[in-house]
């Protein structure tokens, strides 16, 4: 423990945030002090992990604006993965900073006991905007905490246990959320984790309704099927036609809680407000997150239909969560300058026409790559490109990172690589993103000798 060595880093990295221009010798400290902060105070595995797509574990990013970032010395890169989804509007989009500028110079957080206006207004819309009769909010600070406030309202509006999840689902990695994730790696070190979950194929209805048979049969009670309307961390798996109305109707049948996951796919990313004013259905609950913030604060939530607001929500308003930050109003303030964004410039009608520009273009390059590109597949812009090998998988994003183009795999490899850009990017800019990864799919063809 020294103080003084804790003011010198403070004074070191709060100068580099204050200056309007670094230094050469700034840069180089900003990049050896970040390998050696990482490696000694926050996990060495991070510098591992980030190799997966960068020949160069020094990069480190420094600006952003638009659809681009920058590292320290000035070089900018084409953003594809969009923070798995958080930059639809674009990075630090003006018509959204302003209101958040705006706000932060009347007011950050609130007392946490008299009314926040900013709240209310944002329920408010939220509930215009959103499908059916989806009424009532609850504000959270990120993905997973989401999810647990909708596993808890399940439970507590129903009094029922069980929860059917799916194989290879994605929904953060808290306690709640990893017991009811699909995969493995995560879970696994955890075990045994929230007991009464069960997992369900994705996109056979047919199993989840055995599954569900099953359960009445032998005396449990079913309170919610989680899903999300598309598989983004399993590699953008889009269900067949019609999956989501049977689970619907299915929920229904049996009285249980259709919860949707609509962190990722929400917000216009798959060309309307929601993924499942698409499919027709209307959840019980559904999480949104990632984008909800402008790419600018962090804010994520739930929404339910008015009869799971039970009298215990309303007499004990606490029991559900009490978030410090949650719905915090400089959050708030990001949140619906989002929305009014989003409205105002139809970003899901961009996402739906670029989004089918984009998979034309690639599904060209899979003609030209056979023996690298197994498979493309998406809906709007959260698109997939699966490749016969991981390891190719890799090649490619490693070329592409290499030509300033910033894209990364799922399930940790890289067998599919996901593309998530902003919704605003520029048709110029996906030409040069097909362009660059079709140099990058030639080097993988010569790599691998294909």
């Amino acid at each position: 423990m020294s103080i003084q060595k804790a003011t010198e880093i403070l004074d070191k990295i709060l100068g580099f945030i204050e200056s309007d221009k670094l230094g050469e010798a700034d840069k180089k400290a900003l990049v050896d002090d970040s390998i050696e902060n990482y490696n000694g105070f926050v996990n060495p595995g991070w510098l591992k992990y980030r190799k997966s797509v960068s020949t160069n574990e020094a990069f480190v990013e420094w600006e952003d604006h638009d659809s681009y970032f920058t590292d320290v010395y000035g070089e900018e890169f084409i953003d594809c993965l969009g923070g798995f989804g958080i930059y639809n509007f674009g990075h630090r989009n003006p018509e959204i900073l302003k209101y958040v500028q705006a706000q932060l110079a009347r007011q950050a957080l609130h007392s946490q006991e008299l009314l926040d206006p900013l709240r209310g207004y944002l329920a408010h819309a939220m509930a215009e905007i959103t499908p059916g009769d989806l009424q009532y909010c609850f504000f959270t600070n990120g993905g997973a905490e989401a999810v647990e406030m909708a596993l808890k309202l399940a439970r507590i509006a129903s009094g029922k246990r069980w929860t059917i999840s799916t194989v290879g689902g994605f929904h953060g990695k808290s306690m709640g959320a990893i017991s009811v994730g699909g995969k493995a790696t995560y879970r696994v070190p955890y075990l045994p984790i929230v007991q009464q979950v069960a997992h369900t194929i994705y996109g056979d209805i047919d199993d989840l309704r055995k599954t569900v048979d099953k359960l009445v049969k032998v005396g449990e009670e079913v309170a919610a099927v989680i899903m999300e309307p598309v598989q983004g961390e399993a590699g953008v798996i889009v269900p067949p036609p019609g999956y989501l109305k049977a689970v619907r109707e299915l929920c229904d049948e049996y009285g249980i809680i259709l919860i949707l996951d609509e962190i990722q796919t929400g917000m216009g990313r798959t060309g309307s407000y929601f993924r499942c004013e698409a499919e027709g259905v209307v959840p019980d609950i559904m999480t949104y997150g990632k984008a909800f913030g402008g790419g600018i604060m962090p804010i994520t939530g739930i929404i339910a239909r008015p009869h799971l607001w039970t009298d215990a929500l309303v007499e004990n308003p606490w029991i559900l969560g009490s978030p410090t930050f949650g719905g915090n109003p400089l959050a708030c303030s990001a949140a619906l300058a989002a929305l009014k964004y989003m409205v105002a410039h139809d970003t899901p009608k961009q996402a739906k026409e670029k989004g089918e520009y984009l998979l034309a273009k690639l599904a060209k390059l899979q003609e030209k790559h056979p023996k690298i590109i197994k498979e493309i597949r998406g809906v709007g812009l959260i698109i997939g490109v699966e490749f016969f090998k991981s390891d190719m998988g890799y090649s490619v994003a490693k070329g592409l990172f290499a030509r300033n183009v910033m894209t990364a795999g799922t399930l940790n490899n890289a067998s599919t690589i996901r593309i998530e850009p902003p919704l605003t990017m520029s048709y110029g800019d996906f030409d040069k993103v097909v362009a660059r990864m079709d140099e990058a799919l030639a080097d993988t063809e010569a790599e691998f000798g294909v």
